[in-house]
């Protein structure tokens, strides 16, 4: 009995903590859309809402789902969701990114700075339109992160693997901004001023993925 409430309680933290992407299904998610089977020897994972620890791999969780989440076509309108309620922290800049070498580097596909959430911080589903010119790849590993505006300086980051038909070769693209992380550049509080940190974000250099 007391491990049972200990798992719900597990449960509701994961719901009622900051925010976490459901859709398409992150690494371990115990809340996520059609996720696939756990890779062996792994297990699920209930703060998927907390922030990456200071030292944690980008993704957090580095062994994939053993087949895709989601199968995605170049030129597409896809939605990604995340949970309802949360923290939104004031909202911030969110990136939506794709990566073509196991997650080592991602390049961006969309992203909103300042009020990622909306101006009253309720938005929790962004529908945008994937490049015509990516290229294929069964081993796709798609990232949703954020810099919260309010709070500790934090940087969250939730991983999927994916699947994409495309007939490019390549893609070149702005580099994904990692912040609030050990080796990377830090993103002070907002303290009101949205621009905070925008700076990073335009100047991010491009990359080819393929």
């Amino acid at each position: 009995m007391k491990s049972a409430l200990l798992v719900v309680g597990a449960m509701a933290a994961a719901v009622s903590g900051h925010l976490q992407m459901i859709s398409p299904c992150p690494r371990y998610s115990p809340t996520g859309k059609d996720c696939p089977k756990l890779p062996p020897g792994e297990s699920l994972d209930y703060s998927m809402s907390s922030p990456l620890g200071y030292n944690e791999p980008l993704c957090k969780h580095t062994t994939p789902w053993p087949t895709p989440a989601a199968e995605w076509t170049a030129g597409q309108s896809v939605t990604v969701k995340l949970a309802p309620g949360g923290a939104p922290h004031g909202g911030g800049h969110c990136q939506f990114s794709l990566s073509y070498d196991g997650g080592k580097t991602f390049v961006v596909l969309h992203e909103i700075l300042g009020k990622c959430f909306g101006q009253d911080d309720s938005q929790r589903d962004f529908t945008f339109t994937l490049p015509s010119g990516l290229p294929s790849s069964e081993k796709a590993v798609f990232a949703w992160t954020w810099v919260n505006a309010i709070g500790n300086r934090e940087f969250y980051m939730n991983c999927a693997d994916i699947s994409i038909k495309g007939s490019g070769s390549s893609y070149t693209g702005k580099e994904m901004v990692i912040a609030n992380h050990q080796g990377y550049p830090n993103i002070p509080e907002f303290s009101g001023n949205y621009q905070t940190g925008v700076d990073l974000y335009k100047s991010a250099k491009d990359i080819t993925v393929r």
